[in-house]
This record gives C-alpha cells, sequence and structure tokens, in this order.
C-alpha cells in the first residue's frame, strides 16, 4: 500500500483546510486509516481515525473541529479541518494499517505512511 497525502497549506485561524490522501495496491475496506501530525519539537500525535469496524476516534483538541471521513471504492481519507488554530500547525500524515477489528491508537500500530503535509495556521 502506498500512501500519498495533499491540500496542507497555509490558512489563517479560523479557517478551514482539507487534507485527503489516496492510497494505491488494495482496496482500504479492511484497513484502519488514520492522520497523525507532528509539531516541531514534539512527537507525532494521532489526530484522528477511521477503523474499518465503522468506529472513528477524535483527539480531544479537534473534537467537533475536524472529521475523518473515508471511501473505500476510491481507496481515500479526508481530513476536513474547520476553525483552524495555531497550535494546529503541524506535518500531517495519513497512516494506514491492516485491521479488520480493532482499534489503533499508536504510531508503531499503522504500517502505511503518507509522505507527510504541511499545514500552517496564522494567527
Amino acid at each position: 500500500v502506498q500512501l500519498q497525502a495533499s491540500g496542507g497549506g497555509v490558512v489563517p485561524a479560523g479557517g478551514s483546510l482539507k487534507l485527503s490522501c489516496i492510497a494505491s495496491g488494495r482496496t482500504f475496506s479492511s484497513y484502519a486509516l488514520a492522520w497523525f501530525r507532528q509539531a516541531a519539537g514534539k512527537e507525532r500525535e494521532l489526530v484522528a481515525a477511521s477503523w474499518s469496524g465503522g468506529s472513528t476516534y477524535y483527539e480531544d483538541s479537534v473534537k467537533g473541529r475536524f472529521t475523518i471521513s473515508r471511501d473505500n471504492d476510491k481507496n481515500t481519507v479526508s481530513l476536513q479541518m474547520k476553525t483552524l488554530k495555531p497550535e494546529d500547525t503541524a506535518v500531517y500524515y495519513c497512516a494506514a494499517t491492516l485491521g479488520v477489528t480493532g482499534v489503533y491508537y499508536w504510531e508503531y500500530e499503522y504500517d502505511y505512511w503518507g509522505q507527510g503535509t504541511q499545514v500552517t495556521v496564522s494567527s
């Protein structure tokens, strides 16, 4: 599975961005999908996830502002980000791992990664 993320950019505080990630090689339906982010000088953290059992996860600071969605027919996963804050500034990575059931919170649990896309929110 190869992942390619896109959609990052510079946006003022309060603005919106939509990140997209497309996979090649295999269908998404049995994969857990996630978006991580890594701010400068900080560890990579899970932002949102869509697990193949149908459940979703959001990190507390993005609840109500970010929405993860997947299209298994098109092998894509998106992250709609609204009401962006300067603290959302980071490199965002899409990730995937084969998982018919279960939840996956940790970086090491994901086997496939996109190249990262920079999101910068100006104050």
